[in-house]
């Protein structure tokens, strides 16, 4: 199954910088929660974001999708982005080098 580099940022970036909405917390929520239900269902490999909470700031997860109709789906589907939270983009990804064990964190 491919597998596909998907990159989201904050609509926004303020939210980082200056704290978010209500309405914001509610929606990253949601956000989370289709994310660990695509874990849940063996779609998403990993995710994740970056510290910073500048403009720059972007998340990205990895995910397998059998092809780019349904990675247009998950895009669709994912509360953060179709609630116009998070702008997107993803791309076909192929893993290269991975050892599960180098992620664990302490």
């Amino acid at each position: 199954m491919p597998t596909y580099l998907y990159r989201i940022q904050p609509v926004r970036p303020a939210m980082l910088s200056d704290g978010p909405t209500e309405e914001e917390t509610r929606i990253t929520g949601e956000h989370f929660a289709y994310l660990q239900a695509q874990m849940r269902e063996g779609t998403l490999i990993l995710a994740g974001r970056t510290l910073n909470t500048d403009y720059s700031s972007f998340g990205i997860a990895i995910f397998k999708a059998r092809d780019d109709a349904h990675m247009r789906q998950l895009t669709a589907n994912d509360p953060g982005v179709s609630q116009k939270l998070f702008r997107a983009e993803w791309y076909p990804y192929r893993i290269a080098l991975h050892e599960p064990e180098n992620a664990a964190t302490d």
